[in-house]
This record gives structure tokens, sequence and C-alpha cells, in this order.
């Protein structure tokens, strides 16, 4: 059997062998594999210069300054880094998020929550964005941190950061945005859009897994407490030996993501509406987010009448998933979709397809056929047991 289409680039994307290729070079005895911290000899020096070299990337990625980018190992502690590290540092303070936020963000302001903190959840609009006119309505004197991401990891709708930081900064408030999925892919340019933090994942853009980094704007207001403790790495804000293999990697990843991204864009976004219109002919199919500005490479669909983990087991020829790859162990249905305000029953039957750099027009009608074929015969299924 040949193998099956890989539409789950959402939770993780493969190493580009560009990628793959550079990182090689860092590993062995006789590549740059010394410890980046080892000023004392030639060895350290040279791991130190390509460490640096990453740091240029991504800086240059977001118009940042290199002096900005804060390595830590994936957005997930990026993201505990700049929620934790602001509170901690104002010894305190109300923060507000979103119910749509990836379980790296809610996590931990449930942990805040339950150390005393108070935190407000926004629900976002039945086409999945935030509001910003609803973050501006619940700021207080005393809201230290708003943490909304870039876009939704389950259905790829895009919020307008914009304006959410415009409205922090007016207020003087610090604002922190998980960009994991737009990366790469939607510009990002940090002069512009007033955000303080921005968190970034190296495995979702084609580098090596177990890689991210923290942006974090140089100025007096911007201040973290460290939540790794250990040699004062990172500007004393994490520390750890760093990873050069690893390092170069996302770094050489993102650039080759950026240098690529508006074709790469256009490409996606033909081969999303392609698989679209083959799943759009059965009846009582939903596109969750249409409404909403989108990312190219994503879709999430609901069926009516069928469960989600179900379909996923009948699609034999496809490798899709029922939302976030951190909450996929869940037979709760998505609690994005909920926040969003689909009924449980529709929220069962939704299923996340992602497209990525390796896609092909073979593999998306592959996979729409596959789709149709396992819905039409669920739901035959179904009406046969009636």
């Amino acid at each position: 059997m040949s193998q099956a289409v890989y539409l789950d680039y959402a939770a993780t994307t493969p190493v580009d062998p560009r990628v793959v290729e550079v990182m090689m070079r860092h590993l062995g005895p006789e590549g740059t594999f010394a410890n980046p911290a080892s000023r004392s000899h030639l060895y350290g020096w040279l791991a130190e210069e390509a460490v640096e070299n990453a740091r240029r990337q991504v800086a240059d990625a977001l118009n940042a300054d290199p002096r900005e980018i804060v390595w830590t190992s994936g957005a997930t502690e990026a993201d505990n880094l700049a929620i934790k590290g602001v509170v901690e540092q104002r010894g305190g303070g109300h923060v507000i998020t979103a119910a749509s936020e990836h379980k790296a963000v809610l996590d931990p302001c449930g942990w805040l929550e339950r150390s005393g903190v108070p935190v407000t959840y926004l629900a976002p609009g039945a086409d999945g964005r935030i509001d910003p006119q609803a973050v501006a309505d619940v700021l207080r004197e005393d809201t230290v941190l708003v943490s909304i991401m870039h876009a939704n990891n389950e259905t790829g709708v895009i919020n307008d950061i914009d304006a959410i930081g415009a409205i922090c900064r007016e207020a003087g408030v610090l604002f922190h945005s998980d960009a994991a999925q737009t990366a790469g892919k939607l510009p990002l340019d940090v002069r512009a859009t007033p955000v303080d933090m921005l968190s970034l994942s190296a495995h979702k853009f084609y580098g090596p897994k177990g890689m991210g980094a923290l942006y974090v704007r140089r100025h007096p207001d911007v201040r973290l407490s460290a939540q790794i403790h250990g040699g004062g790495h990172e500007r004393n804000m994490r520390s750890g030996t760093l990873a050069t293999h690893q390092i170069v990697g996302m770094g050489e990843a993102l650039a080759l993501a950026v240098a690529e991204r508006d074709a790469e864009q256009t490409r996606l976004a033909g081969l999303r509406d392609r698989l679209w219109d083959q799943i759009a002919t059965l009846p009582g199919v939903h596109l969750n987010g249409r409404d909403a500005p989108r990312l190219a490479g994503h879709l999430n669909v609901a069926f009516e009448g069928v469960d989600g983990e179900m379909l996923l087991t009948a699609l034999t020829e496809v490798a899709v998933s029922t939302g976030s790859a951190c909450t996929s162990a869940s037979l709760e249905p998505s609690y994005v979709l909920k926040a969003m305000g689909l009924a449980d029953d529709l929220a069962h039957g939704a299923i996340r397809l992602s497209l990525g750099r390796f896609t092909g027009e073979d593999e998306v009608d592959r996979a729409g056929q596959n789709v149709t074929e396992a819905v039409t015969r669920l739901r035959d299924a179904a009406r046969s047991r009636a």
C-alpha cells in the first residue's frame, strides 16, 4: 500500500533537506560542534559565530535587533517565559488572553490563576477572530500583559495583532503574541507591529523540533524574570548550553521560508482551495473560520453526522488530525471550535487538514477523494444502523 498523504503540517513539518545539510556541519568531530560559551579556544569561537549568525537570520526575518532574540526549546517555552516572566517581574497583575489560544498559553495562564493572578479569557467571534475592541474593553489599571496569538493553530484564522498591539501600546500594557503558526508564512515586522514579545518554533517552518525563540523588545519597560536558571545565558533570560546544530537549523529554515514565502503561500492557497472544492461537494459540510482571513495551508472542516475520531480511522490514505497535536489524545470536542460557538456534535465531527512545502496536486486530489469516500461510507453505515 502506498504511503498516506501527509496533511498535518500545522502539527509539525519535516526538516527541509537543505536545513539538514547545514545542521550536519555542526554535529560531528570534523564540524563546528563545540560549546558556544567556551570562549578560550577556536572551537568555541566558531560555534559562537554560528549561533550569532543564526540569531541574525531570525532577527532579519522579524526586522529585529539580533540582541532581541532569546533562544528557547520551542514556542511552548517561549510562551511560558513571556507570560510568567512578565508577571513575576511585575510582582503580579492582571493578564488578558483568549479562550482559543494554544495550550502553551492557556496552561501557563491557568497556573498563574491558581497562584492568585487574575486572568481574563476573551471569547473569539463566530469567525474565530479576537475583536481588538474586546481587548480594549477588559483592560484594567492593573493589567500587565495581553497574550493573543497571531494565527490559530486549529483553524488558521489570523488575528489583527497590529490593532491589538496598538491598543496595548497606548494603554502602556505589554503585548505578547504566539507566532508559531505564522513565522515564515506571513510578513512579520516588529518595528511596524507594536508587539513586545513574539514566540517562534522551528519545527513549524521546516526546522528541527526542540528549538524556538522569543523576540523580546529592547526597551526598559520590557523586562522578564528567567524561568530557567543555571549560568545566566541569553542575557540572563534563559540559561542552558546552546544547541549549536539546532540553532543553525532554525536560522537557516526561517531564512529559507522568508525567501520563498510569497510564491509558496500563493501555491498553498491554490492547493487548499482545490482540496476544499472537492470536499465541499459533500452535503452538511462546514468550513470553520471561512469568513475570516486564514493561513494559506489550513482547512478546518466539520461534517454533520460524522464523528471526527471515527473519520480519522476511516481515512486510510490521509494523515490528518482533529485539532491541535497537543490535545489529540482527548476525546472531548475541540475547545477552540467550542469557543467559536460550534455545537458539540459538529465540533466532534471536525478535522484539520494542513498543507505544506512538500504537498502536490496529486496528493491533494488523492486526499480529497479519500475524505469524500470515507465521509460517505460513515454516513451510509450510520443510516443503516438507524
